[in-house]
């Protein structure tokens, strides 16, 4: 891998600090680029600072928010020494917000290419793209998950915070197989974009449907190669730092929850959050959720396993049953609980016990709806 320090700041927020972490304490656990004892080789998650901001106002300066979410997250107790994690810093600004984005861009492919797990700590929700475009240029198909009160499909000239989808889910050649939207608020989003989602055969969950059932998202997640998060997907009463930010959304405890997820889906590998303004955090409250959903992503990270190959019928409880005349195979998995349900093309996708029950009642689970009509 080349080295990559020339792309981050040569001062790390840790080295303001002083000794002041307890042993359990992340801020002691975590290795930072300016360690003698930096291997990025041996990492398990690699967390990246990225403050730009332009692609939300032209006239923004570089934002504080990784070293805010930091202040906060070095202060949490670790419990998972077999989880090994480095901090590479904040990438530098560079003159233009292309410059900026090409260097995190140069930086995830680097890391992805070495098989690392990489948490973004944004800048504002546009640098999503760059998650996106380290895959792209590895040509490898994924699956694209985002979370936000908004779906950022606007046609802006170049590309913002409100429009970076467009380029995402159309530009071609397109390397994205399958796109899900979490808990984005009816009201904020025009009818016509959700029928253009729905048209592309994409996912898009309501924000009721989410808070009713989060357990639902594990499968969402489970399939998802990159995890973006806007926080004003949290309620302001929640993640007071965001003007625009909604009295409605995701509670601190649910996003915590799909942080979880995601840091238990053995296909996921880049995981970002963005849209933190902390000029503007009450009591540091919005910080200190955001260092919380990490602290899950690593306790989900923990317990990740891989599982068996599905042709090791000794790793899962089978069920067959039929549906509207179509047989079809339910797994378990005995290592993890996890659900899994055949497709006729012999496929097996991630499901719920829910999506098995409303078959052993002779219905159509949604989700195995929705992933036929994406093989037509």
């Amino acid at each position: 891998m080349q080295d990559l320090s020339s792309f981050f700041s040569d001062k790390h927020f840790i080295e303001s600090q002083g000794n002041i972490y307890g042993p359990s304490q992340l801020g002691a656990y975590i290795s930072c680029l300016t360690h003698d004892d930096f291997h990025v080789e041996d990492a398990d998650i690699v967390i990246v600072g990225c403050g730009e901001q332009r692609g939300k106002g032209r006239k923004l300066g570089y934002s504080n928010a990784p070293d805010a979410i930091r202040a906060e997250l070095y202060q949490l107790h670790f419990w998972h020494s077999n989880v090994k994690i480095v901090d590479m810093g904040n990438v530098l600004e560079g003159a233009t917000v292309n410059d900026t984005k090409a260097a995190l861009r140069t930086v995830l492919h680097e890391l992805q290419q070495e098989g690392k797990t990489v948490v973004v700590l944004g800048g504002s929700h546009d640098l999503t793209l760059e998650q996106y475009e380290a895959f792209k240029k590895s040509q490898k198909m994924i699956n694209a998950t985002v979370s936000d009160m908004l779906i950022d499909l606007e046609e802006t000239e170049g590309v913002t915070d409100r429009s970076f989808l467009m380029d995402m889910l159309t530009e071609q050649p397109n390397f994205v197989k399958h796109y899900n939207h979490i808990a984005f608020q009816s009201y904020y989003v025009e009818p016509k974009i959700l029928e253009t989602l729905d048209k592309l055969r994409f996912d898009f969950y309501r924000l009721g449907v989410v808070k009713d059932n989060v357990e639902h998202m594990e499968p969402v997640l489970r399939s998802s190669d990159i995890f973006s998060f806007d926080i004003n997907t949290v309620k302001y009463c929640d993640a007071p730092t965001n003007d625009n930010a909604s009295p409605n959304g995701l509670a601190g405890d649910e996003s915590c929850q799909l942080a979880r997820y995601a840091g238990m889906s053995d296909k996921l590998t880049s995981f970002g959050i963005y849209g933190y303004a902390p000029e503007k955090d009450i009591h540091k409250m919005t910080a200190k959720l955001i260092s919380q959903m990490l602290w899950y992503f690593i306790d989900g990270y923990h317990v990740r396993q891989t599982e068996a190959p599905f042709v090791d019928k000794d790793e899962y409880l089978s069920f067959y049953l039929s549906f509207s005349e179509i047989d079809a195979e339910f797994l378990k998995s005995k290592r993890t609980n996890r659900w899994w349900m055949k497709l006729p093309s012999g496929d097996y996708v991630p499901c719920t016990y829910e999506d098995y029950q409303t078959a052993s009642n002779g219905n159509i689970p949604e989700r195995w709806f929705r992933e036929q009509e994406r093989l037509v």
